[in-house]
């Protein structure tokens, strides 16, 4: 059942939700908007993304931490799961799992891809803001950190459709007008790229979003334990559809002469397309 704890709460190990000194978010569509045509000119600046975030903050974002948070479950993922990127960055550890298993898919996902979790909060931390102990942040980077695993769990690859289809799956899971905005502008995007091209593209987003919906949260799952399970048996677990729309996507672009991971091949630019990658 959700609930709203005053802000003064405090957890079991005296962490507070909010920390006294944290500044209070503040909703700004024009600084969002700004932010956003900056993104559409330098589509690689990662930290753009997190400035239209912060301009957008839901409404409800730290009843979502405390019910969380302060809950048992998540007193328990707090003490196994402290840092996220760290976990997800030993690789060594991860390909320690049986072969199958969800860690040997996003250790493969990664290295294939040239990434690390290291690496995206590299990307938050280029905006400068201080940290704080408390809920807030530890929820914060959880939400972060988890990005890449969506990739591997929804079967959405980082070419343009597949990051937009990822970023309306996190809305279906946790919901943002940034989500929102970044994912649909960056779909009609796509559909402005390929124009007369038959693929579903909005059915694509549409499809990813109501899964996400659908699917059980992943912010509130045990990381560690999932990492050991097979993938198939993981993605049953949280109820993860099959990306169904998005493959069809990428079978009619190949069949029209396509290639889904540079739309702009066939034409002038030298692009791919793709409006963010987290």
């Amino acid at each position: 059942m959700s609930f709203s704890a005053p802000r003064s709460a405090i957890a079991a190990d005296g962490t507070p939700l909010r920390h006294p000194d944290r500044p209070e978010p503040r909703y700004s569509l024009p600084r969002a908007i700004r932010n956003f045509r900056l993104l559409m000119k330098d589509k690689e600046d990662t930290s753009l993304v997190f400035k239209i975030y912060e301009s957008l903050p839901p409404s409800d974002f730290l009843d979502r931490v405390s019910d969380m948070a302060l809950s048992e479950r998540g007193e328990y993922l707090r003490r196994t799961e402290p840092d996220l990127a760290e976990i997800l960055d030993d690789h060594r550890t991860l390909r320690q799992t049986p072969a199958g298993s969800l860690a040997h898919a996003y250790c493969d996902f990664m290295e294939r891809e040239g990434l690390t979790a290291a690496g995206l909060v590299a990307e938050a931390d280029k905006l400068g803001r201080p940290k704080y102990d408390d809920l807030v942040q530890w929820y914060s980077e959880r939400s972060r950190d988890t990005h890449d695993l969506f990739h591997v769990l929804t079967g959405y690859g980082r070419d343009a459709l597949g990051e937009q289809c990822v970023l309306l799956f996190t809305h279906g899971q946790s919901p943002s007008q940034g989500h929102l905005l970044i994912g649909y502008a960056g779909a009609a995007n796509i559909k402005l790229q390929v124009r007369g091209s038959e693929a579903p593209v909005m059915g694509a987003v549409n499809q990813a979003r109501r899964s996400g919906k659908r699917a059980r949260r992943l912010i509130d799952q045990p990381i560690r334990e999932l990492l050991r399970q097979p993938l198939e048996s993981v993605r049953e677990a949280l109820c993860i559809g099959n990306p169904s729309r998005y493959r069809e996507c990428h079978r009619i672009w190949r069949e029209e002469g396509i290639d889904p991971y540079n739309l702009l091949a066939s034409d002038a630019g030298d692009g791919e397309g793709s409006l963010a990658s987290v």
